[in-house]
């Protein structure tokens, strides 16, 4: 097993503080939000080799981060050639562009690279290795109204996605999808294919195509999960982190 973090956004959001720097390596507690994702996938001993994937402006800051960066995992920082928002690939389209040019044919661990979660990714592994087929980790937001700021996913009984929506205006339930996959290597040609298709404006709509073609698996995260996204979000985070290490 492989795993992506995707880090090619800019962040724009969180102007000015990624006005020069990228939001994954802005620090929430003592370290960048990317050490706190990778300190997880070093607990999987599945995973030897991880691609961080970025854009053409931040690529250079990612190769000085890398050099500080002890890790016992093969870490390498992928270019995707992009310089503004405008002409960026997306989730899907890094995906998708990292799977052709490091020619990946195993099963594949994805998480956005602004994901800061509690959970730990091991249990996820596990989940995604007893379903034996792609599966996607899943936070209930509990009230119906934030379900409509999401893309909102409905399981069945075996946890096997049955709907996903995108930001639905009549939410069928509040368990909202992050960009946490583990892909199995059967199915990473429906990247590509989902893109062609013209379907993959969001990651979600990638999620949503593949579990219209094969059963797809939900978990539902156990602890707090932050989709960093604005500077209320990053300082919400930052506060519970202090408050987790009892600061």
């Amino acid at each position: 097993m492989k795993a992506i973090i995707l880090a090619a956004g800019y962040a724009t959001r969180l102007h000015p503080l990624t006005l020069d720097q990228p939001k994954p390596l802005l620090k929430v507690g003592d370290r960048p939000i990317i050490e706190h994702i990778l300190k997880k996938i070093e607990k999987i001993d599945t995973i030897g080799q991880v691609f961080i994937v970025t854009n053409d402006i931040f690529y250079p800051n990612f190769l000085e981060w890398r050099e500080g960066f002890n890790s016992h995992l093969d870490i390498e920082i992928i270019n995707d050639g992009t310089t503004s928002n405008e002409d960026r690939l997306g989730a899907i389209g890094d995906i998708n562009f990292v799977i052709k040019t490091q020619n990946i044919q195993s099963d594949l661990l994805v998480v956005g690279g602004d994901n800061l979660f509690e959970e730990e990714l091991t249990d996820f592994v596990h989940f995604f290795k007893e379903k034996g087929s792609s599966s996607i980790l899943l936070n209930d937001v509990n009230c119906t109204k934030l379900a409509k700021l999401y893309g909102i996913v409905s399981l069945n009984e075996d946890s096997q996605i049955v709907n996903f929506v995108e930001k639905p205006d009549e939410p069928e339930s509040t368990l909202a999808s992050t960009l946490i996959y583990a892909l199995k290597k059967e199915h990473l040609p429906t990247v590509r294919e989902t893109i062609e298709l013209g379907q993959a404006d969001r990651a979600g709509d990638f999620i949503a195509y593949l579990s219209k073609k094969t059963p797809v698996f939900g978990k539902s995260l156990n602890g707090r999960w932050f989709d960093i996204g604005s500077i209320d979000q990053l300082k919400e985070a930052e506060e519970f982190m202090y408050q987790k290490n009892g600061r």
